[in-house]
């Protein structure tokens, strides 16, 4: 038989590991997913309560960035694979996806103000490279091939896109997105997390990152790789809306006699760009942020020594640049957000 005195003094008990329960299914920490897709590793970290909440809203992201991958990868069977047979044998025009439309319209727009540095008509050149693989040979291609391609000047600027509709005035054109596609899939996923209700989150692409909302009390927090190191070469905030992405030769590169030859290649001279090791931009919270970090760092890397007026083409303050002979230039607005490892220090700081 219970009594009522008894009752009461298990209560308290009751009362504390009710609060217990309570507190940890309401600690905030961060969850995440992986996954390896585009050619890289990429993660979806959520910082929240919400278990569930954080899951499901990663797994969507996770399933985006698989279908994104299948619709436009550049030598598998693909929507993009077939607008570029379709070019090849002379279709007049040729209907695509609103999504592929809209994709192709700004990456035209991103190669036309940087004088065509950006070109991702180059599908042929990499290919010859070799880069339209997982696995990279150490061989080089023949130079008269090269030349043959380089003087068919193939453009992403020979588009035309009318609505829904593509043609292109050369047949030597064959698209390749993968200098921009990274930078829009964080576009989409940052639309997806926050239509499912995530207001905190960091995105990582292979070294492509966005950011949404903090870490807690605390901003999320990013390192720069070091080109030639297994380690940063420094770190920085990274505040709500805000995208980094680098471009760099100590990814997807082949070696031959000494030389590296990385997948960036220059349109100019048909070869890999060598004047610079690493290049990484941060663009403020715009729309398409995370389509400019990806895309705008390509040309900034292949202008070399002239990375400075390309970045501003872009509207881009922020942003850091490794030479080939290993020095260190920074602009202003990046340095102050900057903290250095190993004793680094920049050998250049420019407005």
């Amino acid at each position: 038989m219970f009594r009522l005195q008894s009752v009461g003094r298990t209560w308290p008990c009751f009362v504390l590991v009710l609060a217990l329960l309570l507190s940890a299914c309401s600690r905030e920490q961060v969850f995440k997913q992986e996954s390896f897709v585009f050619g890289t590793r990429v993660e979806v970290a959520v910082y929240g309560s919400d278990e569930a909440l954080a899951g499901k809203a990663m797994g969507a992201v996770l399933r985006e960035f698989d279908r994104l991958h299948r619709a436009y990868h550049a030598w598998e069977p693909s929507e993009l694979t077939a607008l570029n047979e379709a070019i090849a044998a002379g279709g007049q025009e040729i209907p695509v996806s609103h999504e592929l439309a809209t994709l192709l319209a700004g990456a035209r727009d991103i190669s036309v103000r940087g004088d065509g540095l950006f070109e991702p008509a180059l599908g042929r050149l990499i290919a010859l490279w070799g880069f339209h693989s997982d696995e990279f040979k150490p061989v080089l291609p023949d130079p008269a091939a090269v030349a043959r391609i380089l003087a068919q000047h193939p453009r992403i600027a020979d588009l035309s896109i009318d609505k829904d509709r593509v043609s292109s005035r050369n047949r030597a054109v064959e698209l390749d997105l993968g200098g921009y596609a990274k930078g829009y899939a964080l576009d989409r996923a940052a639309a997806i997390l926050r239509a499912e209700g995530v207001a905190n989150a960091l995105i990582n692409i292979g070294g492509n990152v966005m950011a949404l909302g903090r870490k807690g009390d605390q901003p999320w927090r990013v390192g720069i790789q070091h080109p030639r190191e297994p380690a940063p070469l420094a770190s920085m905030p990274l505040y709500d809306g805000e995208a980094i992405g680098t471009s760099g030769d100590y990814q997807r590169y082949f070696e031959v006699g000494g030389k590296r030859y990385s997948h960036l290649l220059d349109p100019r001279s048909g070869a890999p760009a060598d004047a610079t090791r690493s290049m990484t931009i941060l663009v403020t919270p715009r729309d398409g942020a995370g389509t400019l970090s990806d895309a705008a760092s390509k040309p900034a890397f292949i202008a070399g020594d002239d990375w400075r007026d390309m970045t501003k083409r872009y509207g881009i303050e922020h942003a850091l640049r490794v030479a080939a002979d290993g020095r260190i230039e920074v602009t202003r607005e990046l340095n102050a957000r900057l903290e250095y490892y190993g004793g680094i220090k920049p050998d250049a700081v420019v407005p």
